[in-house]
This record gives C-alpha cells, sequence and structure tokens, in this order.
C-alpha cells in the first residue's frame, strides 16, 4: 500500500507506541486519526508532533470503554476525511502485579474491556469503511502474556488476566480476517517486553530492581528490551509490504518466549 492520502486510525496513541505508529505512518503520507483518553498533559506535545510529521490530521478525545461513542468517532473520520484505510487496533490495559498487586473487580474489568470489548466495537464500525477502501489494513497489537503468562521473571509485569484477555486476541485476529477477506487484511503484533510497553517509560519497570530486570533480559535471546523503531518497522511492513498476509500473528519479543537458556553441547552418543 501506497501511504499517499490514505487515512489511518491510530488508537491509544497521545503517546509511546502508538504515538510512534501514528507519527510514522503520517511522514509516510497518510492522514492519522490520533485518539486518546488518558494522560492530557502529553496532547499539546502530540499536536505539535503530528502537525509537523503532516498537517492533515486530527486528535480525538474518546473512551472507547463508552461503547455508544465508537459509532460517533467513525462518523466524525469519514465527515472529515471521507474514507478509512488502516486501523491500528493498539488499545489495552495492562495491569503490572508489580504496581497493582492482587486484583481488585475494578481492575480486571478495565484490563479485559480495553483490551478486548473496545477492540471489537471499533473494528465492526469500522470495517464497512475499510472494505470500501479495496485495501484496508487492521493490525492488532497483543502480548507474549498470552503464551508465558504470569509466570517466569515476567511474573512482575504480567497478570492473568491481562494474560486471559491478550490469548483472546488471536481469536479476533482470526475471525476479523475472515470478515474482512478479500478487501480488509488483519494481522496481529504480539509484543514482548517493549519500551513504553512493560519496559522502559512504564512505571512497573521502574519499580524492579536491577536483578530482577536483568533477568528478563537474560531470559531474551536478544539480550534486550524491544525499541519503538523495531514497532513501527513491523507495523509499516504488515501495512505497506505484505499484500498476500492476512490471519497472521508476528511475535515481536527478541526471543523472549523461546527463552535465554543455552542449547548443551553436542554429546558424543553411545552407538
Amino acid at each position: 500500500m501506497n501511504l499517499s492520502g490514505k487515512v489511518a486510525l491510530v488508537l491509544g496513541s497521545v503517546k509511546g507506541i502508538g504515538k510512534a505508529i501514528g507519527l510514522d505512518l503520517a511522514r509516510a503520507g497518510a492522514r492519522v486519526v490520533y485518539t486518546w483518553h488518558d494522560w492530557p498533559e502529553s496532547v499539546e506535545s502530540l499536536g505539535r508532533e503530528a502537525a509537523a510529521a503532516n498537517p492533515e490530521h486530527l486528535i480525538v478525545k474518546i473512551d472507547l470503554l463508552e461503547t455508544e461513542a465508537v459509532d460517533g468517532l467513525l462518523r466524525h473520520i469519514m465527515d472529515r476525511f471521507g474514507r478509512l484505510d488502516v486501523l491500528i487496533n493498539n488499545i489495552e490495559r495492562g495491569g503490572m502485579p508489580v504496581v497493582h498487586g492482587a486484583y481488585t473487580r475494578a481492575q480486571w474489568d478495565l484490563e479485559l474491556g480495553t483490551t478486548l470489548r473496545a477492540k471489537q466495537w471499533v473494528f465492526s464500525a469500522a470495517l464497512p469503511f475499510l472494505k470500501q477502501s479495496g485495501e484496508g489494513v487492521v493490525v492488532n497489537f497483543s502480548s507474549i502474556a498470552a503464551l508465558v503468562g504470569r509466570s517466569g521473571p515476567a511474573s512482575y509485569l504480567f497478570n492473568e488476566g491481562y494474560a486471559a484477555a491478550n490469548r483472546g486476541i488471536a481469536l479476533l485476529t482470526e475471525t476479523w480476517a475472515r470478515l474482512g477477506a478479500p478487501e480488509v487484511r488483519v494481522n496481529e503484533i504480539m509484543l514482548g517486553i517493549c519500551e513504553t510497553r512493560h519496559a522502559e517509560g512504564t512505571r512497573g519497570w521502574g519499580l524492579l530492581d536491577a536483578a530482577q530486570r536483568q533477568a528478563i533480559l537474560n531470559h531474551t535471546l536478544l539480550g534486550r528490551t524491544g525499541r519503538l523503531d523495531d514497532v513501527t518497522a513491523a507495523v509499516r511492513f504488515l501495512v505497506c509490504d505484505a499484500p498476500f498476509m492476512t490471519g497472521s500473528v508476528i511475535r515481536l519479543d527478541g526471543g523472549y518466549v523461546l527463552g535465554g537458556e543455552p542449547i548443551m553441547p553436542m554429546p558424543k552418543g553411545v552407538v
């Protein structure tokens, strides 16, 4: 896909990964709709950077847990730009055990409602317009918490509700790929421990001591956390350079799921 003149909706884009994705798509020519709900102190800087990346943009304050607001968001986009080509389903809530401790009902409901329900409602409202594009693209974001749960060195970062919600995203990706085909491609990026998403730039990472952080790095084959440019490159690939890919999951985790344990030397054997 050539992004010049296309319209991309990037959820949860006031800062961190969502913001980096939105700005990267804007620099490539897309007219980006950025959404935000929390962190109002970050909106002013987003406005400056979004205008520099592409003056044709829109910043919308919306609580995507309020499902009745979603149709209004899509109407606003169509009124302003007349089309929608890309949906970056970045919205989520991850309650780190090191931050929240044991679950409360409110925290559980917030995590599952944001990570699953909000994605479903936005996709359903966006799908007719993505189909009209003829080459629509959806990128769902999930976490390796879906695979590792609250175990190992990441036990401080992933809890079971967040893990369960993220395991459900794979089903959404597969179902939506069927619903969208052939006009809309739907793929998923399963993130490992990245800056602004569980690692540097998050409150939870700062609460870990040096030994706890090192244990996570030791468990990661590439020996580092993910960077924002790792994520934006993967998104750009799925949006622009993967026209025959749909219903797929890219695991972007530096090898955390495989684990950092070494392979033992080949034994001589007994035969």
